[in-house]
């Protein structure tokens, strides 16, 4: 056997230690008692430390320079060049290093859940102290190996080939007109009145209508499933898709759009090639593609009026057909914009504002600039510059409210901003490509989506680099003016 074949199998059995860490993973933030805690988090960080150990090993190395001198095809050499970088960024940090992130991670992720509940800060920052210290630690080890910054070397972890040069002229260019935007489409938004839905809408209701709409978009339960969490997300692996979603039944506008973009995230894992699924590069490009195709679902499509007509009847069924069902009125329900207080809540014109908050944070953070007792108070300064709220000790609808910092996620902010960025820049590509798009999304027949993103984005997975990526898709890199294209059409015209 060949060293590259070598290589296949080690990476096939690291894909299923992983495969089990996922689903244990989505076990505890779905459905694992609250008591079986500590327990799990040992289990899974013992794990992590196993995968890593296996990753890192000195024979995968070996292997990879052996097979450099073979005859490979340009699939393979692709795949090794990915198998390579893979290695490299998993080589750096020793296995304690590891396992502590992961402890320290678990331990704080599911001691924020309730101290989130009761607006806890001053319990909650010794924990999200020792994630900081630890991702500090991280990046440092990172930045000597890479030669980027401290942050950049994280954030190359989530956006391969992204800088925060590059985020900075991207960020400082929406500003220049995100403000304004905002304030115009509020003020016009004052004359268009709608009626808000008042419930209750009982859960068991909204989870039918949100597995019919995830059925409509393709979804395969055959190798996937949805629960419930108390943060949203896609999890597991492409064979084993797992999506989470939270209800409330005050409020089913939030629940379904939320359902709506985590099969976003699952239809590009479910449709990544299968014969590459236990190797980086049949992976996910980067954070931000993958950002890109639940907001493609969402926003791009979701929120417009046709995919909207092609779900009415759907939502009549489940909740009547009164004129607060009407599409006229969902239209405006779901375009409606709002500066509020919740990321995950925002409208699509107000959540760039909030990434670029949290991203200016969190560089801070890393790069040594801002403690994390401090990051309350610039918070609220930022809060009110760019969106007029105050947050002055709420930190649960604060600083609190996010889940990414908790488990050491830091660098992944961005790729929700440049996923809104691609996702525009993808469907104006589409539209183009086929002007009737729109007609069909209304009658429910998305073959004209589904193929394109399955030739373009979803069956590619990592065999081109981002910028190759979005310009076979798309002609052009990644160009801005197609996201402020997108908002200034949508909600201004």
């Amino acid at each position: 056997m060949n060293a590259y074949k070598q290589l296949l199998e080690i990476h096939e059995r690291i894909h299923n230690f992983q495969h089990l860490g996922a689903i244990a993973y989505w076990d505890q933030e779905a459905m694992m008692p609250q008591g079986s805690n500590d327990a799990r988090s040992k289990a899974l960080a013992q794990l992590d430390v196993l995968v890593h150990e296996e990753s890192t090993s000195s024979k995968i190395n070996d292997l990879i320079e052996e097979s450099q001198t073979l005859s490979l095809s340009k699939q393979e050499q692709t795949s090794l060049f990915e198998i390579k970088r893979n290695y490299d960024l998993k080589t750096v940090l020793p296995s304690s290093l590891v396992k502590a992130k992961s402890l320290a991670g678990s331990k704080c992720g599911h001691a924020w859940r309730e101290q989130r509940k009761n607006n806890d800060w001053k319990g909650f920052l010794p924990n999200l102290e020792e994630v900081i210290k630890l991702s500090k630690e991280e990046a440092s080890i990172r930045a000597s190996h890479t030669g980027l910054s401290a942050y950049d070397s994280l954030l190359n972890m989530y956006e391969p080939g992204m800088k925060s040069e590059s985020l900075d002229d991207i960020f400082s260019e929406v500003k220049t007109w995100l403000p304004s935007l905002i304030q115009d489409v509020v003020e016009k938004q004052k004359s268009e009145s709608f009626i808000n839905p008042i419930g209750p809408f009982p859960t068991h209701i909204q989870k039918e209508l949100g597995l019919k709409v995830m059925k409509h978009l393709g979804f395969d339960f055959n190798t996937g499933r949805i629960d419930i969490s108390s943060h949203p997300f896609c999890g597991g692996v492409p064979e084993d898709v797992r999506i989470t979603t939270r209800y409330d039944e005050n409020d089913f506008v939030q629940s379904l759009m939320g359902t709506v973009h985590e099969t976003g995230h699952a239809r590009y894992e479910q449709n990544l090639p299968l014969e590459y699924v236990s190797l980086p590069v049949g992976n996910a490009r980067s954070m931000g593609i993958h950002e890109s195709q639940s907001l493609f679902f969402e926003m791009q499509m979701g929120r417009g009026r046709a995919f909207l007509e092609s779900i009415h009847k759907y939502i009549q069924d489940a909740f009547g057909e009164g004129e607060t069902f009407s599409i006229e009125n969902l239209c405006k329900i779901y375009n409606h914009v709002k500066p509020d207080f919740i990321r995950v809540d925002a409208d699509e014109v107000t959540y760039a504002a909030h990434v670029m908050l949290r991203y200016e944070i969190e560089k801070e953070l890393i790069n040594g600039n801002l403690a994390a007792r401090d990051i309350p108070e610039v918070w609220d300064e930022k809060m009110l510059s760019y969106l007029g709220i105050n947050t002055q000790g709420n930190y649960k609808n604060g600083v609190m409210q996010d889940v990414h910092w908790t488990e050491g996620l830091i660098g992944y902010f961005p790729s929700y901003t440049l996923g809104a960025m691609y996702a525009a820049q993808q469907f104006n590509t589409v539209k183009n490509q086929y002007p009737n798009v729109n007609e069909n999304i209304s009658q429910g027949n998305f073959s004209q989506i589904f193929s394109w993103l399955d030739e373009n984005i979803w069956k590619n997975a990592s065999f081109y680099s981002t910028d190759e990526l979005m310009k076979n898709a798309t002609g052009e890199v990644l160009n801005p003016k197609y996201f402020k294209a997108h908002l200034e059409n949508r909600y201004l015209k």
